[in-house]
């Protein structure tokens, strides 16, 4: 797969209708089984911690890599850039969603962040200079809550797998950390390749991470004879195939397919995260949920394709 991207980078031929269908399934299987590998990972392991071991390693292999490959050593302002972006996406956007997962089961965590297309459409209209909704739009991000409502509403989910108030606030905190970091990083002078600048995030936002955890305790709880082996296999895939892999993929994608295609994984990944939660770890899944996931699935594929065809328009 890696081979046929470089190829093709460089100028080949042009990638085969296989080549889109396993890249394709990777980002959509790899990402949608992240929430259940973090999930599990947070079982033995502290939130914070996990998050930060795990950026700060996947972040210092790619970084390596691409020094080794003769990329140039970012400036300080990219530095300083990509580690504001990197505390948006990775510290408040990826590792609160670790800590949320000690309490509330895989597939709920992923239908709650999978909606953030309807935080970033309101946040983007209420924004100063920020732009009105089109009415495809509005009736995505109204069909959205009704989802939500649906999903969170007494009785919709059984008893023991609720996720308390503070854990759906702090879910929508995070999608809100997530649009502000893709926000910022939409603004910022370009000066690194996307793979470069994922790889400075990481390192940036690790650091915040393990800082966290520290700050909040979770180094006296951390103990390396504590940690479950099916922790450490949830670790190492998180490491090596959701933060490298996919993410290698994600890029090689985005070179050879329209933005509007890739963004696909939106409404993929929770799919994928619903299932495997109740495959493997037994978590709810009753007629309600589904009823539930399906609209609110819906509602983000209708604000994807409705902003991707504003941004084509001229």
């Amino acid at each position: 797969m890696n081979g046929g991207a470089e190829a093709a980078a460089g100028g080949g031929a042009a990638p085969s209708r296989g080549a889109y269908v396993l890249a394709f399934a990777a980002i959509y299987l790899i990402w949608g089984s992240t929430y259940l590998g973090i999930r599990v990972a947070v079982e033995t392991m502290p939130p914070f911690l996990m998050a930060g071991m795990r950026f700060a390693v996947a972040g210092s292999l790619v970084f390596g890599y691409l020094r080794l490959r003769g990329a140039p050593w970012p400036t300080r302002r990219q530095w300083r850039d990509q580690a504001i972006i990197g505390i948006f996406l990775l510290l408040g956007g990826n590792a609160v969603v670790s800590w949320c997962e000690e309490r509330t089961p895989s597939g709920i965590t992923s239908l709650m962040i999978g909606a953030g297309p309807l935080v970033v459409v309101l946040f983007d209209w209420v924004r100063p200079g920020g732009k009105r909704p089109t009415v495809g739009l509005a009736l995505g991000v109204a069909v959205g809550i009704a989802g939500i409502a649906l999903l969170l509403g007494p009785d919709a989910i059984p008893q023991g797998y609720r996720p308390p108030a503070i854990d759906i606030i702090a879910l929508f905190a995070s999608t809100i950390s997530w649009w502000t970091g893709s926000f910022y990083s939409k603004h910022i002078a370009a000066g690194t390749s996307l793979i470069m600048a994922s790889a400075m995030q990481m390192i940036c936002g690790s650091a915040c991470m393990l800082l966290t955890g520290l700050l909040l305790g979770e180094g006296s709880s951390f103990h390396m004879a504590s940690i479950s082996t099916h922790s450490w296999e949830a670790f190492a895939y998180l490491v090596v195939a959701g933060s490298i892999v996919a993410f290698r993929v994600y890029v090689w994608l985005l070179e050879h397919c329209t933005p509007a295609k890739v963004s696909t994984y939106a409404y993929v990944n929770p799919v994928v995260a619903v299932v495997l939660g109740w495959l493997v770890l037994g978590e709810p899944l009753n007629p309600r949920m589904l009823l539930a996931a399906a609209i609110i699935v819906g509602a983000v594929a209708i604000i994807t394709i409705g902003r991707a065809r504003t941004a084509a328009k001229p």
